[in-house]
């Protein structure tokens, strides 16, 4: 996921202020205080920001929520051996059902709706071609052809078979293992912002490494303020802000992380049906009830690409989006009709 920016309230400073394991308050008198924090989990510094009038609640209350992203990271993490994920990996196989925590079942289960509801765009089992790609990234070459065509025999969505009744996750394929990195981050920043209104802080907001969980607007605001980036060819273009509230964000794209070979760009998103890098210049950015939603249909929507990804976002209830690509040479625009329009562009709402 491409990272997004938060500013908010008369103070438009960027999050990347707040110093890690740190907390910094901001606010005046009679008003409550915007506490800030950013700690690393999932692969990532996840920054929560939250207003409040008592110091000792927001620390107890954030502490709270970082302990929830640390359980779920020993759930759903693909990098950590003894995760709950992995387990399942080595421990079901055709006719292996195996029983799992809540938590994995639920990410699984939203995994299975958005891939159906793309037609296999969005595609959990893919790790084995991710593996290949980070790999691509670290060496500047290319997976070599008959790796990815082994690698495209072990991915397919339908074949992780997923029983309500009994919680039970069955790998019909051998040899099958599971990447929710186009998920996780976004039910990680969903499952903090719970903890939080839970401790009755709820003017708040997670972001996940990209992917925002945004609460009840900050003091004297109509929402958190969201800054949009688009493709890195429009760096002189003025940044777009959102102000939301009660909304999640989520922008997947090639921005950041990509691998460029005899003048390809490969982009780290990696499309289920071919095995290859996304090579189409993209950013999309989904708006959405929930981190999680949010953060699996932009990763769809690239993958299926501008047109196919409309007609996607536009049959699907409470999800917007806006699709930024390259055309005959030149950066389009698709915006859903219910995408938030921005706020008026002017120097004192700019990010500094």
């Amino acid at each position: 996921m491409s990272r997004r920016r938060v500013v908010s309230g008369r103070r438009a400073g960027s999050l990347a202020a707040a110093l890690l394991l740190s907390i910094v308050a901001i606010g005046q008198a009679g008003e409550p205080r915007r506490f800030d924090f950013a700690r690393p989990r999932m692969g990532t510094v996840v920054r929560t920001s939250v207003y409040s009038d008592d110091e000792a609640l927001a620390n107890d209350a954030v502490s709270a929520a970082y302990a929830r992203a640390t359980e779920l990271n020993a759930i759903l993490s693909d990098y950590e051996p003894t995760s709950e994920l992995n387990q399942l990996c080595r421990d079901s196989g055709p006719g292996k059902p195996v029983r799992v925590s809540g938590p994995l079942f639920d990410v699984l289960t939203q995994s299975e709706t958005v891939s159906r509801a793309s037609g296999g765009a969005f595609d959990v089992t893919v790790r084995p071609l991710v593996a290949l790609w980070r790999k691509a990234r670290r060496t500047k070459t290319l997976p070599p052809e008959d790796q990815l065509a082994e690698a495209l025999t072990r991915v397919d969505a339908r074949s992780v078979v997923l029983d309500p009744e009994k919680r039970t996750v069955e790998l019909r394929k051998s040899n099958t293992r599971i990447d929710l990195g186009g998920i996780a981050k976004g039910y990680v920043a969903d499952a903090m912002l719970d903890v939080l209104r839970s401790r009755g802080l709820t003017r708040a907001m997670v972001d996940a490494g990209g992917d925002l969980a945004l609460g009840d607007a900050p003091p004297g605001q109509r929402g958190w303020r969201v800054a949009l980036d688009g493709l890195d060819d429009e760096a002189n273009k003025p940044t777009l802000l959102l102000e939301l509230r009660e909304k999640a964000v989520a922008t997947s794209g090639d921005l950041y992380k990509f691998l460029e070979i005899d003048g390809v760009r490969y982009s780290h998103i990696v499309d289920p049906k071919t095995g290859l890098g996304l090579t189409e210049r993209i950013a999309v950015t989904v708006v959405a009830e929930d981190a999680a939603t949010a953060d699996a249909y932009a990763s769809a929507v690239s993958v299926l690409g501008p047109e196919r990804g409309l007609v996607l976002v536009r049959r699907t209830k409470s999800v917007e989006a806006r699709i930024h690509f390259f055309s005959k040479g030149r950066v389009r625009t698709l915006t859903t009709c219910g995408f938030p329009d921005p706020l008026p562009t002017r120097d004192e709402t700019r990010p500094r």
